[in-house]
């Protein structure tokens, strides 16, 4: 099985056709998402519309912002979280409306397989807790993620792609030209973000899955569309555009 998996879009249109071709030049069998398909960018509706086509995908704490409870975001992220809100619950067709709350409303928390997982934040809290490249120097919080694993865990939730070994590493993928072996029996793999990567790096990134290797795909947009449409929103903050150009 060969999997493609995006997480974080964010609302970024832009972004995510452009990942979607260069995934379909790729032979997968499958895309999965690991959520946050809006929050933060300008385009919800229509980033909702083209992952209701995907294979699967989970809730991210910001589609559950969206759909029931903002609490817990910085001041622009739930300005953003509730001007999202309005766009989903409203649109010129009632029929794609309906079927978009309750695509979001039916996602699940996680998604399991035989020795894989999928969540948005991670196995411990799969909706909220953030696991850093830092948290390597936390030998007690990746003991305990690691004593929960099965196998490996494809997250999203930091923007920030690599892998996690249980002997408290963190694998970036140039270290590794891009596809990191999975050598142990246990993995922790964060896929990145299509829609608002925070590693530096400005272009979309996502991860396909085959044969114990994860292969990293770096996809660029045109990020000054998205930038603009944002600024354009008086209910965005600037903020939010500005950081995309940057990869932060």
């Amino acid at each position: 099985m060969r999997t493609a998996i995006v997480s974080d879009i964010h609302g970024n249109l832009e972004a995510l056709v452009q990942v979607l071709a260069d995934i379909s030049t790729q032979s997968v069998d499958r895309v999965v998402c690991l959520g946050d398909t809006v929050g933060y960018g300008p385009n919800p509706r229509e980033c909702v519309d083209y992952v209701m086509n995907m294979d699967a995908c989970i809730l991210g704490n910001h589609d559950y912002g969206a759909l029931i409870d903002a609490e817990g975001f910085s001041a622009a992220a739930e300005q953003a979280i509730f001007w999202t809100r309005s766009q989903i619950e409203t649109g010129p067709d009632n029929n794609a409306t309906r079927a978009r709350l309750q695509f979001l409303a039916n996602l699940p928390r996680t998604i399991k397989e035989p020795n894989i997982l999928f969540v948005h934040g991670s196995v411990r809290n799969p909706l909220n807790e953030y696991v850093f490249p830092e948290d390597v120097h936390n030998r007690r919080k990746i003991d305990k993620l690691f004593s929960m694993i099965n196998g490996w865990c494809f997250q999203g939730h930091t923007h920030v792609p690599g892998v996690f070994t249980s002997d408290l590493q963190f694998i970036r993928p140039e270290e590794f030209d891009g596809t990191i072996p999975l050598t142990g029996t246990r993995a922790m793999i964060n896929v990145g973000s299509v829609g608002q990567p925070r590693d530096g790096d400005w272009r979309s990134c996502y991860a396909i899955f085959e044969d114990s290797k994860v292969q990293y795909r770096r996809v660029e947009y045109d990020v000054e569309k998205t930038a603009q449409k944002i600024f354009d929103i008086p209910e965005l903050d600037n903020f939010l555009g500005e950081r995309i150009r940057k990869g932060q």
